[in-house]
């Protein structure tokens, strides 16, 4: 069955590169209305807009959304990780300001929010993308490849200069609440350089000494407290792959892997995938489909107490 929250929940600070305090409100909806944000801060004009690929306007730095008019709404990969990963296919997003809170960097205050008002079926059956052909999108010496699998899995390779970084590599199933347990309190993370230079050009203005993002500088980790994970930076980066990939509008069966993907590549991923003849199909799911896909098997005491 399709499934939407119980009951409303709402989650409020800055946004990590406006630095503009936010609320936003996750609400139920009914089935086949699938995931909205609506621009609360407006009084007039369309409010509405899709979390689907094609509304979205492509960024290095997030995962940016725009309806027909113009009006944005942006970060909004961390909290749909959250959505996908506790398996909401019904929502109503209201946010009172452009950018999405970025709380502590991770999804795992959303997961945990979520979970605490519960999750209902609905009586429709759930719908999912199934990918019938391999893709892949390359640039540079980045690539993005989605290919057929009987279940959704997530491959990831990064490699940077930063000693405390350097090249990690990770692959997950992502059902039996995988994301969760595995991914979701996993910080978005930079390098001190980076920091800078956006913050000299009035971007990531809403980063406090570390506490919400991972910060690097050569072999140090300037962050307090240190790394969640050894493996940190690439497991966020597979939790943004899964935010990127909830832009498809249903559950995506597939097996996504990532080699020094971002944001963009990935979107660009599901233009190719849904440009392709015979490269994916809506099916509807059996019983057995659901419990492979994610969300599917979370359980409370499985997700990290970090939130």
């Amino acid at each position: 069955m399709q499934t939407t929250i119980k009951t409303a929940i709402s989650f409020s600070g800055k946004g990590l590169h406006s630095g503009r305090p936010a609320t936003v409100t996750i609400r139920p909806a009914g089935a086949h209305h699938g995931i909205w944000f609506s621009r609360s801060d407006l009084d007039v004009g369309d409010r509405l807009i899709p979390a689907r690929w094609d509304a979205v306007n492509r960024s290095p730095l997030c995962t940016k959304l725009e309806n027909a008019s113009g009006l944005q709404v942006s970060t909004v990969e961390h909290l749909m990780a959250a959505i996908a990963g506790c398996g909401i296919h019904n929502a109503l997003i209201e946010i009172d300001g452009p950018e999405v809170p970025i709380l502590d960097g991770s999804a795992a205050p959303f997961v945990r929010g979520i979970m605490q008002r519960g999750v209902r079926a609905l009586s429709a059956p759930v719908m999912a993308f199934e990918v019938l052909k391999t893709i892949t999108v390359t640039e540079g010496d980045a690539s993005a490849t989605i290919a057929p699998s009987e279940t959704m899995k997530i491959d990831f390779e990064i490699e940077f200069v930063d000693a405390a970084i350097g090249n990690q590599k990770k692959s997950l199933v992502m059902n039996n609440g995988s994301f969760a347990r595995e991914l979701c309190d996993s910080r978005t993370f930079c390098r001190q350089a980076d920091v800078d230079a956006m913050q000299a050009n009035g971007l990531a203005l809403g980063g406090n000494s570390g506490e919400n993002a991972v910060v690097f500088d050569g072999d140090k980790v300037l962050s307090p407290g240190g790394l969640r994970h050894a493996d940190e930076p690439v497991r966020h980066k597979m939790l943004d792959a899964l935010g990127d990939l909830a832009m498809a509008g249903a559950p995506v069966i597939g097996h996504y892997t990532g080699v020094r993907a971002g944001h963009t590549l990935t979107n660009t991923l599901l233009r190719a995938l849904f440009a392709t003849p015979g490269a994916v199909r809506l099916v509807e799911c059996d019983a057995e489909m659901v419990e492979r896909l994610p969300g599917y098997g979370l359980v409370w005491d499985e997700i990290p107490a970090v939130a």
